[in-house]
Protein backbone atom coordinates (compact mmCIF):
# COMPACT_ATOMS: atom_id res chain seq x y z
CA UNK A 1 0.00 0.00 0.00
CA UNK A 2 1.25 3.55 -0.92
CA UNK A 3 2.04 6.06 1.14
CA UNK A 4 0.30 9.18 1.08
CA UNK A 5 2.02 12.18 0.11
CA UNK A 6 1.88 14.96 2.75
CA UNK A 7 -0.09 17.90 1.03
CA UNK A 8 0.47 21.43 1.38
CA UNK A 9 -1.97 23.13 3.19
CA UNK A 10 -1.55 26.11 1.14
CA UNK A 11 -4.67 28.55 3.45
CA UNK A 12 -2.88 27.85 6.66
CA UNK A 13 0.26 29.32 5.51
CA UNK A 14 -1.15 32.12 3.81
CA UNK A 15 -3.67 32.62 6.80
CA UNK A 16 -0.65 32.58 8.95
CA UNK A 17 1.20 34.93 6.94
CA UNK A 18 -1.60 37.24 6.54
CA UNK A 19 -1.80 37.11 10.83
CA UNK A 20 2.13 38.35 11.23
CA UNK A 21 1.35 40.81 8.37
CA UNK A 22 -1.31 41.91 10.24
CA UNK A 23 0.63 42.26 13.86
CA UNK A 24 3.59 43.99 12.51
CA UNK A 25 1.17 46.66 11.19
CA UNK A 26 -0.71 47.28 14.41
CA UNK A 27 2.67 47.36 16.38
CA UNK A 28 4.28 50.22 13.85
CA UNK A 29 0.61 51.71 14.43
CA UNK A 30 0.60 52.12 17.81
CA UNK A 31 4.98 52.69 17.72
CA UNK A 32 4.21 55.47 15.14
CA UNK A 33 4.21 58.40 17.71
CA UNK A 34 7.74 57.52 19.46
CA UNK A 35 9.57 55.70 16.61
CA UNK A 36 11.26 59.15 15.08
CA UNK A 37 12.41 60.09 18.45
CA UNK A 38 13.58 56.25 18.59
CA UNK A 39 15.62 56.61 15.62
CA UNK A 40 17.08 59.90 16.22
CA UNK A 41 18.18 58.51 20.14
CA UNK A 42 19.71 55.66 18.44
CA UNK A 43 22.00 58.06 16.20
CA UNK A 44 22.92 60.06 19.14
CA UNK A 45 23.27 57.21 20.92
CA UNK A 46 25.73 55.31 18.83
CA UNK A 47 27.58 58.34 17.59
CA UNK A 48 28.36 59.24 21.32
CA UNK A 49 28.88 55.87 22.70
CA UNK A 50 32.97 55.83 23.07
CA UNK A 51 32.22 59.29 24.87
CA UNK A 52 29.74 57.52 27.57
CA UNK A 53 32.50 55.07 28.11
CA UNK A 54 35.37 57.62 28.73
CA UNK A 55 32.58 59.19 31.08
CA UNK A 56 31.81 56.22 32.79
CA UNK A 57 35.96 54.84 33.54
CA UNK A 58 36.23 58.42 35.35
CA UNK A 59 32.79 58.25 37.37
CA UNK A 60 33.84 55.42 39.15
CA UNK A 61 32.29 52.85 37.10
CA UNK A 62 28.75 53.82 37.56
CA UNK A 63 26.54 53.83 34.30
CA UNK A 64 23.94 55.98 35.91
CA UNK A 65 26.16 58.48 36.48
CA UNK A 66 27.37 58.43 33.20
CA UNK A 67 24.09 58.06 31.37
CA UNK A 68 22.87 61.30 33.51
CA UNK A 69 26.00 63.36 32.25
CA UNK A 70 25.66 62.14 28.73
CA UNK A 71 21.94 63.67 29.11
CA UNK A 72 22.78 66.89 30.79
CA UNK A 73 25.70 67.24 27.85
CA UNK A 74 22.87 66.36 25.22
CA UNK A 75 19.90 68.92 26.78
CA UNK A 76 22.30 71.90 27.32
CA UNK A 77 24.57 72.07 24.02
CA UNK A 78 21.90 70.20 21.68
CA UNK A 79 18.10 70.30 23.17
CA UNK A 80 18.24 73.49 24.75
CA UNK A 81 20.02 75.62 21.80
CA UNK A 82 17.57 74.23 19.10
CA UNK A 83 14.75 74.80 21.26
CA UNK A 84 15.99 78.79 21.51
CA UNK A 85 16.63 79.15 17.86
CA UNK A 86 12.93 77.41 17.18
CA UNK A 87 11.50 80.00 19.33
CA UNK A 88 13.42 82.63 16.69
CA UNK A 89 12.14 81.23 13.99
CA UNK A 90 8.51 81.36 14.97
CA UNK A 91 8.67 85.21 15.96
CA UNK A 92 10.88 86.11 12.77
CA UNK A 93 8.26 83.99 10.21
CA UNK A 94 5.55 86.82 10.23
CA UNK A 95 6.95 87.69 6.66
CA UNK A 96 6.88 84.13 4.82
CA UNK A 97 2.89 83.97 6.60
CA UNK A 98 2.45 87.17 4.78
CA UNK A 99 3.92 85.72 1.44
CA UNK A 100 2.01 82.34 2.20
CA UNK A 101 -1.33 84.30 2.74
CA UNK A 102 -0.76 86.50 -0.77
CA UNK A 103 1.87 85.86 -2.86
CA UNK A 104 0.39 88.23 -4.82
CA UNK A 105 1.40 90.89 -3.05
CA UNK A 106 5.18 89.74 -3.97
CA UNK A 107 6.52 92.56 -5.98
CA UNK A 108 10.38 93.16 -7.47
CA UNK A 109 12.50 95.63 -5.78
CA UNK A 110 13.17 98.98 -6.59
CA UNK A 111 17.15 98.90 -5.68
CA UNK A 112 17.77 102.27 -5.21
CA UNK A 113 20.82 101.61 -3.51
CA UNK A 114 22.53 100.53 -7.09
CA UNK A 115 22.88 104.34 -7.49
CA UNK A 116 25.19 104.34 -4.46
CA UNK A 117 28.15 102.53 -6.14
CA UNK A 118 30.32 104.66 -8.35
CA UNK A 119 30.87 104.06 -11.82
CA UNK A 120 28.56 101.16 -12.66
CA UNK A 121 25.55 101.95 -10.21
CA UNK A 122 23.16 103.92 -12.49
CA UNK A 123 23.83 101.54 -14.94
CA UNK A 124 22.62 98.96 -13.51
CA UNK A 125 20.19 100.66 -12.23
CA UNK A 126 19.17 101.33 -15.17
CA UNK A 127 19.46 97.87 -16.92
CA UNK A 128 17.17 96.51 -13.88
CA UNK A 129 14.57 98.81 -14.49
CA UNK A 130 14.72 98.12 -17.92
CA UNK A 131 14.28 94.10 -17.43
CA UNK A 132 11.45 95.14 -15.15
CA UNK A 133 9.75 97.03 -17.75
CA UNK A 134 10.42 95.01 -20.62
CA UNK A 135 9.03 91.61 -18.44
CA UNK A 136 10.02 91.01 -15.60
CA UNK A 137 6.22 91.80 -13.67
CA UNK A 138 4.97 88.96 -16.20
CA UNK A 139 7.52 86.84 -15.23
CA UNK A 140 6.69 87.43 -11.68
CA UNK A 141 3.87 87.09 -11.82
CA UNK A 142 3.92 83.07 -13.16
CA UNK A 143 6.40 82.72 -10.15
CA UNK A 144 4.21 83.94 -7.59
CA UNK A 145 2.52 81.07 -7.04
CA UNK A 146 5.06 78.72 -6.77
CA UNK A 147 6.95 81.39 -4.42
CA UNK A 148 3.45 81.41 -2.10
CA UNK A 149 3.83 77.43 -2.14
CA UNK A 150 7.82 77.47 -0.92
CA UNK A 151 7.14 80.62 1.70
CA UNK A 152 3.46 77.95 2.91
CA UNK A 153 5.62 75.10 3.73
CA UNK A 154 8.26 76.74 5.37
CA UNK A 155 5.65 78.38 7.29
CA UNK A 156 4.23 75.17 7.87
CA UNK A 157 6.82 73.95 9.83
CA UNK A 158 7.64 76.59 12.02
CA UNK A 159 4.07 76.30 12.91
CA UNK A 160 4.49 72.29 13.55
CA UNK A 161 7.79 73.15 15.85
CA UNK A 162 5.51 71.85 18.62
CA UNK A 163 5.80 68.16 17.07
CA UNK A 164 9.50 69.11 16.55
CA UNK A 165 9.90 69.55 20.32
CA UNK A 166 7.95 66.80 20.58
CA UNK A 167 10.01 64.68 19.08
CA UNK A 168 13.33 66.07 20.34
CA UNK A 169 11.93 65.41 24.45
CA UNK A 170 11.36 61.60 23.30
CA UNK A 171 15.15 61.91 22.13
CA UNK A 172 15.90 62.83 25.30
CA UNK A 173 13.74 60.20 27.08
CA UNK A 174 15.12 57.92 24.82
CA UNK A 175 18.74 58.38 24.76
CA UNK A 176 19.08 58.14 28.76
CA UNK A 177 17.33 54.66 28.23
CA UNK A 178 19.83 53.39 25.79
CA UNK A 179 22.84 55.23 27.54
CA UNK A 180 21.62 52.53 30.32
CA UNK A 181 20.85 49.59 28.57
CA UNK A 182 23.00 50.02 25.64
CA UNK A 183 24.57 46.62 25.32
CA UNK A 184 21.38 44.68 26.16
CA UNK A 185 19.62 46.56 22.94
CA UNK A 186 22.43 46.01 20.79
CA UNK A 187 22.82 42.53 21.77
CA UNK A 188 19.04 41.73 20.87
CA UNK A 189 19.46 43.66 17.61
CA UNK A 190 22.27 41.37 16.35
CA UNK A 191 20.27 38.34 17.73
CA UNK A 192 17.68 39.62 15.70
CA UNK A 193 20.46 39.78 12.76
CA UNK A 194 21.66 36.75 13.29
CA UNK A 195 18.35 35.00 12.87
CA UNK A 196 17.85 36.50 9.54
CA UNK A 197 20.98 36.28 8.24
CA UNK A 198 23.57 34.71 10.01
CA UNK A 199 27.25 35.87 10.29
CA UNK A 200 26.39 38.44 7.75
CA UNK A 201 23.29 39.69 9.59
CA UNK A 202 25.54 40.67 12.67
CA UNK A 203 27.98 42.60 10.34
CA UNK A 204 25.55 44.26 8.55
CA UNK A 205 24.80 45.32 12.10
CA UNK A 206 28.10 46.54 12.89
CA UNK A 207 28.49 48.21 9.22
CA UNK A 208 25.01 50.29 9.53
CA UNK A 209 26.56 51.22 13.41
CA UNK A 210 29.63 52.39 11.72
CA UNK A 211 28.03 54.40 9.05
CA UNK A 212 25.49 56.33 11.68
CA UNK A 213 28.46 56.82 13.67
CA UNK A 214 30.73 58.27 10.48
CA UNK A 215 27.60 60.98 9.20
CA UNK A 216 26.83 61.99 12.44
CA UNK A 217 30.17 62.95 13.71
CA UNK A 218 31.47 63.71 10.23
CA UNK A 219 28.58 65.71 8.83
CA UNK A 220 26.20 66.75 11.15
CA UNK A 221 28.73 67.69 14.33
CA UNK A 222 30.77 69.43 11.90
CA UNK A 223 27.91 71.48 10.35
CA UNK A 224 26.32 72.25 13.63
CA UNK A 225 29.61 74.30 14.87
CA UNK A 226 29.89 75.57 11.86
CA UNK A 227 26.22 76.72 11.95
CA UNK A 228 27.10 78.17 15.68
CA UNK A 229 30.32 79.54 14.91
CA UNK A 230 28.49 81.48 11.72
CA UNK A 231 25.27 82.44 13.29
CA UNK A 232 26.70 84.27 16.23
CA UNK A 233 29.35 85.65 13.55
CA UNK A 234 25.79 86.93 12.07
CA UNK A 235 24.20 87.81 15.23
CA UNK A 236 27.12 90.23 16.53
CA UNK A 237 27.12 91.98 12.76
CA UNK A 238 23.75 93.10 13.44
CA UNK A 239 22.63 91.05 10.08
CA UNK A 240 18.69 90.91 10.59
CA UNK A 241 17.03 87.49 10.62
CA UNK A 242 20.14 86.03 12.00
CA UNK A 243 18.26 82.86 13.65
CA UNK A 244 16.37 81.93 9.97
CA UNK A 245 19.92 82.46 8.36
CA UNK A 246 21.80 80.28 10.96
CA UNK A 247 19.01 77.34 10.26
CA UNK A 248 20.00 77.93 6.64
CA UNK A 249 23.92 77.92 7.19
CA UNK A 250 23.02 74.78 8.97
CA UNK A 251 21.65 72.91 5.93
CA UNK A 252 24.02 74.30 3.74
CA UNK A 253 26.38 72.80 5.79
CA UNK A 254 24.81 69.41 6.06
CA UNK A 255 24.20 69.09 2.58
CA UNK A 256 27.90 69.63 1.62
CA UNK A 257 27.82 73.31 0.31
CA UNK A 258 29.49 75.00 2.46
CA UNK A 259 28.77 78.00 4.87
CA UNK A 260 29.85 80.77 2.05
CA UNK A 261 26.08 81.01 0.18
CA UNK A 262 24.95 82.20 3.79
CA UNK A 263 28.27 84.25 4.45
CA UNK A 264 29.13 86.02 1.22
CA UNK A 265 25.90 87.56 1.24
CA UNK A 266 26.04 88.71 4.28
CA UNK A 267 29.41 90.72 3.89
CA UNK A 268 28.35 92.43 0.74
CA UNK A 269 24.95 93.25 2.62
CA UNK A 270 27.77 94.97 5.39
CA UNK A 271 29.39 96.56 2.61
CA UNK A 272 26.62 97.68 0.79
CA UNK A 273 25.06 99.24 3.53
CA UNK A 274 28.12 101.27 4.98
CA UNK A 275 29.49 99.19 7.49
CA UNK A 276 32.39 98.54 6.85
CA UNK A 277 34.16 97.69 10.02
CA UNK A 278 31.76 94.77 10.60
CA UNK A 279 31.84 93.87 7.21
CA UNK A 280 35.84 93.21 7.30
CA UNK A 281 35.32 91.01 10.56
CA UNK A 282 32.77 89.07 9.05
CA UNK A 283 34.48 87.82 5.98
CA UNK A 284 37.61 86.78 8.96
CA UNK A 285 35.13 85.07 10.61
CA UNK A 286 33.31 83.73 7.04
CA UNK A 287 36.96 82.29 5.96
CA UNK A 288 37.74 80.87 10.10
CA UNK A 289 34.08 79.27 9.47
CA UNK A 290 34.57 77.82 5.90
CA UNK A 291 37.92 75.97 7.02
CA UNK A 292 36.33 74.72 9.78
CA UNK A 293 35.35 71.43 7.53
CA UNK A 294 38.64 70.54 6.67
CA UNK A 295 40.25 70.86 10.38
CA UNK A 296 36.75 69.01 12.35
CA UNK A 297 35.62 66.18 10.04
CA UNK A 298 39.40 64.10 9.39
CA UNK A 299 39.46 64.83 13.00
CA UNK A 300 35.87 63.30 13.72
CA UNK A 301 35.47 60.62 11.14
CA UNK A 302 38.29 58.16 12.09
CA UNK A 303 36.34 55.04 11.20
CA UNK A 304 37.08 56.23 6.96
CA UNK A 305 33.45 56.22 5.94
CA UNK A 306 33.59 58.08 2.13
CA UNK A 307 30.71 58.98 0.82
CA UNK A 308 29.45 60.85 -1.74
CA UNK A 309 28.28 64.43 -1.24
CA UNK A 310 25.38 63.98 -3.71
CA UNK A 311 24.54 60.79 -1.47
CA UNK A 312 24.51 63.19 1.12
CA UNK A 313 22.60 66.44 -0.37
CA UNK A 314 19.62 63.90 -1.67
CA UNK A 315 19.45 62.58 1.99
CA UNK A 316 19.10 66.46 3.39
CA UNK A 317 16.58 67.58 0.87
CA UNK A 318 14.91 64.34 0.96
CA UNK A 319 14.70 64.03 4.32
CA UNK A 320 13.32 67.80 5.30
CA UNK A 321 10.75 67.00 2.51
CA UNK A 322 9.23 63.80 4.09
CA UNK A 323 10.23 63.92 8.02
CA UNK A 324 10.55 67.93 7.52
CA UNK A 325 13.43 69.73 10.60
CA UNK A 326 14.06 65.83 12.40
CA UNK A 327 14.73 64.90 8.28
CA UNK A 328 18.33 66.97 8.20
CA UNK A 329 19.94 64.28 10.81
CA UNK A 330 17.34 61.35 9.88
CA UNK A 331 17.69 61.44 6.02
CA UNK A 332 21.38 61.26 5.32
CA UNK A 333 21.94 58.65 7.97
CA UNK A 334 19.38 56.72 6.16
CA UNK A 335 21.20 56.73 2.91
CA UNK A 336 24.59 56.57 4.37
CA UNK A 337 23.49 53.24 5.98
CA UNK A 338 21.74 51.98 2.97
CA UNK A 339 24.63 52.91 0.62
CA UNK A 340 27.01 50.93 2.91
CA UNK A 341 24.95 47.66 2.90
CA UNK A 342 24.83 47.54 -0.93
CA UNK A 343 28.10 48.56 -1.04
CA UNK A 344 29.23 45.76 1.23
CA UNK A 345 27.27 43.06 -0.80
CA UNK A 346 28.21 44.14 -3.78
CA UNK A 347 31.81 43.25 -2.36
CA UNK A 348 31.12 40.14 -2.07
CA UNK A 349 31.66 39.29 -5.44
CA UNK A 350 34.96 39.90 -7.33
CA UNK A 351 34.53 43.22 -9.93
CA UNK A 352 34.06 42.40 -13.96
CA UNK A 353 36.55 42.37 -16.15
CA UNK A 354 37.18 45.45 -17.98
CA UNK A 355 37.87 42.70 -21.34
CA UNK A 356 34.01 41.63 -22.66
CA UNK A 357 35.59 38.67 -24.78
CA UNK A 358 34.16 35.80 -21.74
CA UNK A 359 30.83 37.67 -21.92
CA UNK A 360 30.31 38.39 -25.80
CA UNK A 361 31.34 34.34 -25.99
CA UNK A 362 28.87 33.73 -23.56
CA UNK A 363 25.91 35.69 -24.76
CA UNK A 364 26.92 33.90 -28.61
CA UNK A 365 26.73 30.68 -26.89
CA UNK A 366 23.12 31.80 -25.87
CA UNK A 367 22.19 32.79 -29.21
CA UNK A 368 23.43 29.65 -30.97
CA UNK A 369 21.42 27.58 -28.07
CA UNK A 370 18.19 29.38 -28.66
CA UNK A 371 18.14 29.68 -31.85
Amino acid sequence: MEKSQKRLDLPKLIFGLLSIILMIAACFWVLSPFILGFVWAGMMVIATWPLLLKIEARLWHKRWLAALTMVSLILLLFVIPLGILIGSIIQNSSPLLDIAKSPASLTLPNLEWLNEIPMVGKKAYYAWHSLVASGGNALLAKVQPYLGQAAGWFAIQAINAGRFIFHLMLMLLFSGLLYLKGEAVMLAIRHFAIRLAGIRGDAAVILAAQSIRAVALGVVVTALVQAIVGGIGLALSGISFAAILTVLLFICCVAQLGPLLIMIPSVIWLFWTGDNTWGIILTVWAAVVATMDGVLRPWLIKMGADLPMVLILVGVIGGILSFGMIGLFIGPVVLAVSYSLLNAWMNEVAVPNENLAETEKFLEQEFLIKK
